[in-house]
């Protein structure tokens, strides 16, 4: 096996490993966002909680595998994105802490005050890693400013601009829909009711949204759809991605959350692709030109490097695979409040 195929087999398993990330920490992550808003009580805030519960902690292996793969497989490109994103990734850290610490310690206490301070740390840790995530890819898209070397010659500054923003709004609009359409799934009662309404509302900001955010990357990003000009069948893509957006609102309106959690997780799995699709063949695609850039056969470890990954992947994602399946099996159903629940 060639080289250049193990590079193109490997950048497949990094988006695999990022659409795993994205499609079940994604309705986290969004459990989140929704927990200051849904609820009226305490017991419905703890319901949103343990929906997650038993689930979040083995939904971030996936984030942490695909930060080991890139380090292992494409380590040019983990050392120019690590090195010029150190504060945004030390920011993206610091959510991802807050989220699990948060949910840990409201518990200990029943002071109204005490679940308040986490419960908007909640919030906030929730609602920062997506904007994180987003930022970044805004910015990865428009381009990064390299040096001959392939070093990061930016600033903070450079990675925020409006385009990146709006990427970063709509990433936080995607997860928060998604969030809410699980909840749906996973609710009853008077809470689903009001799980419902939120439902045609996150779907509501999240389609104006991506309206905006398709424009503007039309306009602004014109290289996004370079890949589409050479291999026009991956306009195959966009037109699934609507019609699973479109769907969305039709299986909530019938009453079939589960097509509808579907049709969410394809939509993302498909922004994921399309962002894909538009770097390819770059790993960070430089803003000073085409030359600069780096890509996935200049960023790659050496052909045994990418072979004996390659074994780990054979051995261990069916481990996670299964992993993940069992716990989602044993989690099914309605979530019920237990002595040993959150």
């Amino acid at each position: 096996m060639s080289h250049d195929t193990l590079c193109f087999i490997w950048f497949f398993l990094l988006g695999a490993l990022l659409t795993g990330y994205a499609i079940l920490d994604g309705f986290d992550l969004g459990v989140g966002i929704l927990h200051p808003f849904v609820p009226r009580s305490d017991r419905d805030r703890r319901v949103l909680i343990n929906s997650i519960g038993p689930l979040w902690d083995g939904n971030e292996v996936w984030l942490v595998t695909f930060g080991g793969a890139m380090f292992a497989m494409f380590p040019e490109a983990y050392a120019t994105l690590f090195s010029g994103f150190y504060s945004a990734f030390m920011a993206l850290l610091f959510c991802l802490i807050l989220r699990a610490v948060s949910m840990e310690f409201r518990g200990k206490f029943g002071v109204g005050a005490w679940r308040r301070l986490w419960d908007g740390a909640f919030f906030l840790g929730s609602a920062g890693v997506p904007m994180l995530f987003g930022v970044a890819a805004g910015t990865i898209m428009l381009g990064v400013p390299l040096d001959p070397r392939g070093n990061y010659a930016g600033s903070l500054m450079d990675q925020i601009t409006p385009y990146s923003l709006l990427v970063g709004v709509m990433t936080v609009s995607l997860f928060t829909m998604h969030g809410s359409i699980f909840l749906y799934l996973k609710t009853e009662g008077p809470l689903q009711e009001r799980v419902h309404r939120y439902v045609w509302r996150t779907f509501g900001l999240f389609l104006v949204l991506y309206i905006l955010t398709t424009i503007f990357t039309l306009i602004q990003v014109p290289a996004a759809v370079e890949n589409f000009r050479v291999l026009p069948w991956l306009w195959i893509v966009p037109v699934l991605n609507g019609l699973a957006v479109a769907n969305i609102p039709r299986a909530i309106y019938q009453g079939r959350p589960a097509y509808a959690f579907i049709s969410s997780c394809a939509t993302i799995a498909a922004f994921v692709f399309l962002f894909s699709a538009a770097l390819f063949p770059n790993m960070v695609r430089a803003a000073d030109g085409p030359s600069r850039s780096l890509t996935i056969y200049l960023a790659s470890s050496s052909s045994t490097t990418l072979k004996i990954g390659l074994l780990f992947v054979l051995i261990g994602m069916p481990c996670v695979i299964a992993y993940t399946a069992i716990v989602y099996w044993t989690f099914r159903g309605k979530v019920r409040i237990g002595e040993h629940s959150y």
